[in-house]
């Protein structure tokens, strides 16, 4: 959950895909309206695909590289849905789900994030169009049951790049169908074709035998069950990757210089000679930053394999170090290791006045009364109930933050009572802060389908006290001193900052309009805010009346053909608008036809 320079995997993920839209959409230098594909975009655009390889590929291998004994039984899942940091109601129901079925989901992830990335840089269109589909599922099954923020929402954004402009006009009903329906027609198939459909059944065909060869598929007829196991040692694994490591890098950079080749073509393509030189210009610039994002990749993808990572050019790990506090390349694994295998450990705080009667603080989406169904909170991100999850992994002391949050429930400060409850009368302290403060460390599992038939509302899960986690503490007690003074988190004079400035009083602003709402509800109205504006303006593009465009017009003199879209584009807009004209005055024909003899109509036609 934690990358190698501290910052959480899903952060990194958010800092290098932000990085990365900097180089695939910047500001259009002399374009300020237009929307037109630039020849050099495919370069550009092919480091979000390498990305997304580096994530999925890496979270796969580490699963196996970790040892961990969960993933080599394949039974990581029977205990995933309940550990996780904040389940979802639809985690309880996976957790039912039988055993067999959750060992051969665990076969389907290994296939969809270590042997389906490699068809992200198939040169058959199709397979992409797999790969994208496998890996969508794959992120909204992780969606239904579990509480990942944004991370899978991103991920799916990420999978775009594997898509082309064709499959996307499909969805939006632009689509060619006659053109499409023609080709598909055409008999005898060209050489091509027939080549292209071979190689496609051959990768299916190879991941089905893959599948069963290394994981033992094999139906059971008797108990009517699919059986599953690992059918590879940890040294044949460790040996195929430190094989594969670096030809994936250098199919990486195959992928990579037939996409930088491909723009200098359409660089070449473009009409006039000024604009040719500023097309040739910005691919020169942004190739050559594609190529340097690619080349320090390098280092953290091959932390994979560490012999594979010393074998790499000297001048790249410069190159990553002089940039590596920047977190503009970062590695990934995700899940390496399933916590929580006894039973899901559980921080429950516990306040009181008088240190006989204690009453428990439910957070808003941590689990704690065993009868509240889990939330639903993404894409928010509650980050104090999950460093809750962390800290129940461990020791108090490893977790010194711990220690200054229970000193400011006993002070009763009011941002840290809204990270615990957005709804005051649902804190049980909110009319005075509590004297005592403890906290209690339980185990937790989801209950069983047929568990809670009894009266009132059926627990959601059971729990079993384990030990006691942080004592019992007020103000000024000896021992919450010196934690505090252990870890330095003793009040400290505050920063003097200017009242009147316009940051903070906007900052403060916005604070005080969005307290009474809960965070999931904040992002997800801005959400459909910017949504409906995105709908408002395609409606508002669209002609009216629903009449066929009007003929689009060529470039201006001295304007490159790439304004309206490229050479390409300008040629497949002359034809819709001739095929546009050709209709109407069909339509036409039609309807002068209409007033005429048969007669007329039938000379009409021998002309």
């Amino acid at each position: 959950a934690v990358g190698d320079s501290g910052v959480p995997r899903r952060d990194s993920l958010l800092l290098e895909a932000g990085f990365l839209a900097v180089l695939v959409a910047p500001l259009r230098l002399l374009k300020w309206r237009s929307t037109a594909w630039r020849a050099h975009d495919g370069v550009t655009f092919w480091l979000v695909r390498w990305l997304l390889f580096r994530l999925m590929f890496a979270s796969g291998v580490v699963k196996l590289t970790s040892r961990c004994p969960t993933w080599w039984g394949l039974t990581a899942l029977t205990y995933h849905y309940e550990t996780q940091c904040i389940p979802t109601p639809g985690a309880w129901f996976a957790h039912q789900l039988p055993v067999w079925f959750q060992k051969f989901s665990v076969v389907a992830t290994y296939v969809i994030e270590i042997a389906v990335p490699l068809l992200f840089f198939a040169p058959i269109r199709r397979l992409r169009l797999f790969a994208f589909y496998s890996q969508v599922l794959l992120q909204v099954l992780i969606i239904l049951t579990g509480n990942y923020n944004f991370f899978n929402m991103l991920t799916i954004v990420l999978a775009f790049s594997l898509l082309d402009e064709e499959h996307v006009g499909r969805w939006l009903g632009r689509s060619k169908r006659k053109q499409a329906s023609s080709e598909s027609l055409a008999w005898p198939p060209s050489l091509g074709a027939v080549l292209s459909t071979l190689l496609e059944l051959s990768a299916y065909g190879l991941l089905l035998y893959w599948s069963v060869q290394y994981f033992g598929l094999e139906i059971n007829w008797e108990k009517r069950l699919l059986d599953s196991k690992v059918a590879f040692t940890y040294h044949e694994f460790t040996t195929w990757l430190r094989a594969v490591t670096l030809p994936l890098v250098g199919l990486g950079f195959l992928s990579l210089s037939w996409e930088i080749l491909s723009a200098m073509y359409r660089c070449a393509c473009v009409r006039g000679c000024f604009w040719k030189l500023w097309a040739a210009l910005q691919w020169a610039v942004f190739a050559t930053a594609t190529v340097g994002m690619f080349a320090i990749s390098l280092v953290p993808f091959t932390y994979i394999d560490y012999e594979s990572n010393g074998k790499l050019w000297p001048g790249i790990h410069q190159m990553f170090n002089a940039v590596e506090r920047f977190q503009v390349v970062n590695s990934y694994g995700l899940f390496r290791r399933m916590t929580g295998v006894g039973g899901r450990p559980e921080v429950v705080l516990e306040g009181s006045y008088d240190k006989q009667t204690w009453t428990e603080i439910e957070f808003m989406y941590k689990p704690g009364n065993v009868s509240a169904a889990p939330p639903v909170v993404a894409p928010h991100q509650p980050r104090l109930d999950w460093q809750m999850w962390f800290a129940a992994l461990a020791h108090h002391s490893s977790s010194p933050w711990f220690t200054s949050f229970v000193y400011r429930l006993l002070q009763g400060k009011k941002d840290v009572i809204r990270l615990v409850q957005v709804d005051e009368s649902r804190y049980p302290f909110s009319a005075q802060p509590p004297i005592y403060i403890r906290a209690q460390l339980y185990k937790y599992w989801f209950t069983g389908s047929a568990e809670g038939s009894g009266e009132g509302p059926a627990p959601w899960w059971r729990r079993q006290h384990v030990q006691e986690f942080f004592p019992a503490v007020s103000l000024g007690d000896p021992t919450l001193e010196s934690l505090l003074s252990q870890h330095g988190l003793k009040d400290k004079t505050p920063l003097k900052r200017s009242a009147d400035a316009f940051l903070p009083r906007l900052l403060q602003s916005l604070r005080q309009l969005s307290r009474p709402f809960s965070g999931p509800a904040v992002l997800w109205s801005l959400y459909l805010v910017a949504a409906t504006i995105s709908l408002l303006r395609a409606m508002g593009r669209r002609p009216r009346g629903g009449a066929p465009p009007a003929r689009h017009k060529g470039p201006r003199r001295g304007e490159p053909a790439e304004r309206g879209g490229g050479e390409k584009n300008g040629q497949v807009r002359r034809k819709e608008a001739k095929e546009a004209e050709e209709k109407g005055e069909g339509r036409a024909r039609g309807a002068a036809a209409d007033g005429h003899s048969d007669g007329f109509r039938g000379a009409k036609k021998k002309k």
